[in-house]
């Protein structure tokens, strides 16, 4: 891994070796840049470092530009360089020395990166990959749903809250074309009935029910005029309140100004009221230590009050000014609505014009072909065309509610306490053996269990019972350690996550005692293919416990390893 221009490191690229050493002791005073290994760790891999850094402020603020990380990695026998900038921006990952796809936006192309590349999102890296004491949220204190998500991105299951997601998304628009299925299925039996009583009632009274449509179509006749008078009125009414309101623009723009001149006074009253005050605390001047002749100061003094007052006349009546102002744009506002609620009335009486013009059109036609003798014919053809029509659609209808049957049935395995659970359940003896083995090699002997759920459960010796809040933090040191330890485990065991990386910040500096500190450094010697980094200030206690030990030192506001 290699970072320049990030943070407190300048041009001059600084280069770690990660898989060089089994344990490697990284030390250095306060700000040399020792936690900055982290950050450019995870903004390298997930866009965003591991302590809360804006992005802005990781580039260094010396050099402000070509802030470069770059990460290479294998797994199993593919080689991977992912490479990441700001100043300018810059994200690549390279397979093989041959660059991927970029054609997919950013977040498409980190999801990628993600998935099906490290199989770890940002939370669960810092869960396995890396303990920090500053702004790691430890798993015991994240919520129940959090801790869920840290275990099934372990257990590589996450795939099923995915597939449950997506399966919701089907499921939703199934049920809305039930619903229009269902809709299509009633209307068309109700076109069928209508449709047999239309054809009886025209054997029994033809004239009477050409009447009854002509009756109609002058009843429709009447609404269309009706509401086509109503719609001038609206207009009119429209184009009035218009006129009310041609001065809009230059309202705003003069009550902008207005609240531009308001900031300049009260900036101007605070200036002067700053001055007095400094002439009023001061005898001396605290730049050139000269004293302040006493004259002098009553004269700005007083010359600094009457020039405040001035200004604070001014805001006065700007005030007056102002809120008048404010109340016009308040009527314009008003007035603004009324015209938008109108032109809403006025696009509801178009649509209803229309559809009674054609629904007249469609009266008028049926008087035609009664009046032809031929509406027997064409009646008894649309009769045979409905049924046909409820035919389909009754089979789509029956289809449609046995594909929901099996999406209900699916969603039902695919939700927490589905196939999901029963695989953590297998999970679980497994996850609470390892915890308690790491709990019990740093001399820590409780019983320490997760349920379902992952709420604990931690009982002594004596089989009292306490919660992590309960514990010291040197004692929720070794919990978080020793679940720590258990999720990169699993993970390994699962072949989801099987990472040879772990980083450790400070966690010697503060929690851990002398005995937790032995005990952990044993579990370290004992981890086979492991690459630990600890970052400690212990470098006195620590240093011939490792392999290996990098200094980080600051020169000239710049960071670098020490030679």
């Amino acid at each position: 891994m290699r970072w320049k221009n990030f943070l407190s490191t300048g041009n001059q690229p600084t280069e770690i070796q990660l898989d060089k050493n089994p344990t490697t002791l990284i030390i250095g005073e306060n700000g040399a840049g020792k936690s900055t290994v982290l950050d450019a760790l995870c903004f390298g891999l997930f866009g965003k470092p591991f302590r809360t850094i804006s992005k802005s402020q990781l580039v260094n603020s010396i050099n402000n530009a070509a802030t470069i990380v770059e990460i290479e990695f294998t797994i199993g026998t593919v080689e991977y360089k992912v490479i990441r900038g700001i100043k300018p921006n810059k994200f690549e990952i390279y397979q093989n020395g041959i660059m991927m796809n970029q054609e997919a936006n950013v977040r498409d192309y980190q999801k990628i990166l993600e998935q099906n590349i490290l199989k770890l999102n940002y939370g669960s890296f810092t869960q396995v990959v890396i303990l920090g004491s500053s702004t790691f949220v430890p798993f015991m204190q994240l919520k129940a749903r959090h801790r869920r998500e840290v275990v099934e991105e372990i257990l590589d299951i996450k795939i099923f809250s995915t597939m449950n997601l997506i399966l919701k998304g089907k499921l939703k628009t199934l049920l809305e074309d039930i619903r229009d299925i269902d809709y299509q299925y009633e209307l068309t039996s109700e076109k069928i009935s209508l449709q047999e009583n239309l054809i009886a009632d025209m054997k029994q009274n033809k004239d009477k029910i050409i009447k009854q449509k002509q009756k109609l179509i002058d009843t429709n006749a009447e609404e269309i005029k009706s509401r086509v008078e109503e719609k001038v009125m609206i207009e009119q009414e429209n184009t009035t309140l218009l006129n009310t309101i041609t001065d809009r623009l230059q309202t705003e723009k003069k009550q902008e100004k207005l609240k531009q001149i308001r900031a300049t006074l009260s900036e101007k009253v605070s200036t002067h009221e700053k001055m007095k005050t400094f002439f009023v605390e001061n005898e001396d001047c605290p730049t050139c230590e000269q004293h302040i002749d006493e004259n002098f100061k009553e004269d700005m003094i007083a010359k600094k009050d009457e020039e405040k007052g001035e200004l604070e006349e001014g805001l006065s009546k700007l005030k007056t000014v102002l809120d008048g102002v404010y109340d016009r744009v308040g009527e314009i506002k008003k007035t603004t609505k009324i015209i938008a609620d109108n032109q809403v009335s006025l696009a509801k009486i178009n649509t209803s014009i229309k559809e009674l013009e054609k629904f007249n059109v469609k009266l008028q036609t049926e008087i035609d072909q009664y009046s032809k003798d031929s509406a027997g014919k064409n009646d008894t053809d649309k009769l045979t065309t409905l049924a046909k029509e409820y035919v389909e659609i009754a089979k789509q209808r029956t289809k449609l509610k046995e594909t929901k049957v099996y999406y209900e049935a699916a969603r039902t395995m695919l939700t927490d306490t589905g196939i999901k659970t029963k695989i953590i359940k297998q999970y679980l003896p497994i996850m609470n053996k390892l915890i308690n083995k790491y709990l019990t090699s740093m001399e820590f002997y409780v019983n320490f269990t997760l349920d379902e759920n992952f709420e604990e459960t931690i009982k002594s010796r004596y089989r009292d019972e306490f919660s992590y809040a309960s514990f010291s933090e040197g004692e929720k040191m070794r919990i978080d350690l020793a679940l720590l330890f258990t999720w990169r485990a699993i993970a390994k065991m699962k072949n989801s996550t099987n990472c040879n990386l772990l980083m450790l910040d400070e966690i010697f500096d503060s929690s851990l005692d002398g005995t937790g500190t032995d005990e952990f450094l044993k579990i370290l010697n004992t981890l086979s293919g492991e690459n630990v980094f600890v970052i400690s200030h212990k470098q006195d206690a620590l240093a011939d416990k490792f392999r290996e030990t990098i200094r980080f030192e600051k020169i000239r506001n710049f960071s670098h390893l020490a030679v």
